[in-house]
């Protein structure tokens, strides 16, 4: 930071920019150097697609096969490196085959650097008329605060900032609040969220022995781990960006106070919503071909969040469960009906809640013990060992079986220690 402002005060510009993203690459390479090649082939492929896009030479034929290349390419290494394993091990099952898995270590970031360039490439194509040149767009995609997990920019909300001779020189009112954004992001994180994290793990550690309580403490523990861990990376990124004079769009505003889904889609994770809408809704038709198309288009989008997310059937279904909610409030909606506030609030964060198990657990299958769980109200207050229960049912001769009487269970343990 200090580099980077001290080049702008010799009117140094290119120079500074250069250093920016030289710090924004080193620091995404301190994960692993290899993946700077992969980075770098993306800036590379995705800046040409786009300066041929920008060419008013070229016919409208080369320029859907651009933008055709260019769609495939993103989603290609997207795909490759997120959802091969997943891909092949699902052939394997269907077809009793045996590809080999390739145990590939997904890159960091690259859901998000590679939505971003996504979204100038189809920019590119629409002739929004993005002029910006190499190091430019080098800084678009690799500006480190935003480059692991977002918030999800585009070229005319970030780039523009930097040319702003204003932004070229230290602001101490920005510097103050952007450590005053990161300090709240970086509590959020590594006070509240990690915290946290301590109950839902010991929570999904024993997926199979939790009972009515625990099980319900598991799911809530995580839903506040999530949103403090994300919210507060992007305030750390929304901070630091900042204090470079740097303003990214926000990402959350209080999504678990929403009193439906439709309203907590409008409050998680902002930019990807924006996204989804302008990237995938729109070009679908959007609500502009009747509502059967309009419900189809907005399950499709949140299927392709779900997918985007991660790779594996709890992503899918957690999509899916979100699509459907979201059918079900529009046609409620439509309908003319309203729920009261307080009703809403209740129902729609119990719903994201119960669905987030979907978005932690590992498997389908473990999601499902853990909402079993949450809905076995005869398990009782306490976890009861299976070698106390074998013993409580010798001791009573077999006339009590499992859980018929719990509390002369408890008191056999205390008789028995």
């Amino acid at each position: 930071m200090v580099i980077y402002f001290l080049l702008n005060r010799y009117n140094k510009n290119k120079c500074a920019k250069a250093w920016l993203v030289i710090a924004s690459l080193y620091f995404y390479s301190y994960f692993n150097r290899m993946y700077l090649i992969l980075i770098a082939i993306s800036i590379l492929i995705n800046y040409f697609i786009g300066k041929r896009l920008s060419n008013n030479k070229v016919d409208i034929v080369q320029r859907r096969i651009l933008l055709i290349f260019g769609v495939v390419f993103n989603l290609g290494i997207l795909g490759y490196f997120k959802y091969y394993d997943f891909f092949v091990e699902n052939i394997n099952i269907v077809f009793k085959s045996n590809f080999h898995l390739l145990h590939i270590m997904l890159p960091l970031g690259i859901s998000f650097f590679t939505f971003q360039q996504l979204s100038f490439v189809v920019d590119m194509y629409k002739r929004y008329h993005l002029i910006y040149d190499f190091l430019d767009y080098c800084l678009f995609v690799t500006f480190f605060p935003q480059l692991i997990a977002g918030p999800i920019v585009l070229p005319t909300e970030m780039l523009p900032q930097f040319e702003a001779e204003s932004n070229k020189k230290i602001n101490w009112e920005n510097m103050n609040r952007g450590l005053y954004v990161f300090s709240i992001g970086l509590a959020k994180k590594v006070i509240i969220a990690d915290t946290i994290a301590n109950f839902a793990n010991a929570g999904f550690d024993i997926m199979d022995k939790l009972n009515f309580i625990e099980a319900w403490l598991t799911s809530i523990s995580y839903t506040l781990q999530l949103y403090f861990d994300f919210s507060g990376y992007c305030d750390m990124a929304i901070g630091i960006a900042l204090m470079f004079n740097i303003v990214l769009p926000a990402n959350f505003n209080s999504p678990y106070k929403s009193t439906n889904i439709q309203e907590f889609w409008k409050k998680w994770h902002m930019t990807l919503g924006r996204f989804m809408t302008n990237y995938l809704y729109i070009p679908l038709g959007g609500n502009r071909k009747g509502e059967l198309k309009t419900l189809r288009n907005l399950f499709i989008v949140f299927l392709a969040s779900g997918i985007w997310h991660g790779a594996g059937w709890n992503f899918i279904i957690w999509g899916m469960l979100h699509g459907i909610c979201i059918l079900i409030h529009r046609i409620w909606k439509n309908s003319g009906r309203k729920l009261n506030k307080l009703v809403g609030w209740f129902i729609t964060i119990n719903l994201v809640n119960i669905f987030w198990i979907f978005f932690r657990a590992k498997t389908v299958t473990e999601a499902l013990r853990v909402i079993k769980g949450m809905f076995n109200i005869k398990g009782g207050i306490l976890y009861i060992p299976q070698e106390d229960i074998e013993l409580f049912i010798e001791y009573t001769n077999g006339k009590l079986r499992t859980y018929e009487s719990v509390w002369c269970i408890i008191e056999f343990q205390e008789v028995a220690a």
